[in-house]
């Protein structure tokens, strides 16, 4: 990531040293996820479409731990997959939003939330700014060439509510929680930016 573009990596600090967490991340762009993981100050494992899984690209991702997901029905597999990363005390690597849009946290789905309150781990927000400001000129998919792309790493949270409930409304709840959280990080990270 250094060596195409220029990361400004903001916060890192704040995620804990060891222990289950939960990366909660915006997603705007392709690069966002390659991009967190370049950056982060431990290694990542996230929930990827399955679609990306093809060809050399397939095997470079089960390779190096990311995780499938078929995002058409519950896939027990990933779930299974994903809650053991956490038990071993790994990083899990979320876009809450299912897939890449404004990068704004408008619309969150239920998997964040129930990960958070299934494992207990905390959600640290991370916000990836510039990376879809403007295409790129030699190639249209990817952020221009030593272009800025700030990451933006937030205090971590928890999204249960202490009770270890994990009822269809203790999740709702949770959601709600965490989209006050995430949505109050991005406009931080976007004051503290200048994006």
């Amino acid at each position: 990531m250094y060596g195409l573009w220029k990361p400004r990596v903001l916060g890192a600090w704040k995620v804990p040293a060891t222990g289950p967490v939960i990366f909660a991340v915006n997603h705007s762009h392709n690069v966002d996820g390659p991009m967190v993981m370049g950056v982060a100050p431990r290694p990542t494992h996230f929930l990827i479409k399955q679609e990306a899984f093809v060809g050399p690209l397939g095997s470079f991702l089960t390779g190096i731990g990311q995780l499938k997901v078929d995002r058409t029905s519950a896939d027990r597999t990933a779930i299974t997959r994903a809650l053991g990363v956490l038990e071993a005390g790994g990083v899990l690597g979320i876009f809450p939003e299912g897939t890449r849009g404004e990068g704004d946290f408008a619309s969150l789905r239920a998997g964040l939330a129930y990960f958070a309150v299934r494992s207990g781990a905390p959600i640290v927000p991370i916000a990836v700014l510039g990376s879809a400001e403007v295409p790129g000129r030699l190639i249209k998919a990817l952020p221009p060439l030593r272009s800025r792309v700030d990451v933006v790493f937030g205090d971590p949270f928890d999204a249960g509510d202490g009770s270890g409930r994990r009822t269809r409304k203790a999740l709702d709840e949770a959601t709600e929680r965490i989209q006050k959280q995430l949505t109050s990080h991005l406009e931080n990270a976007r004051r503290l930016t200048g994006r």
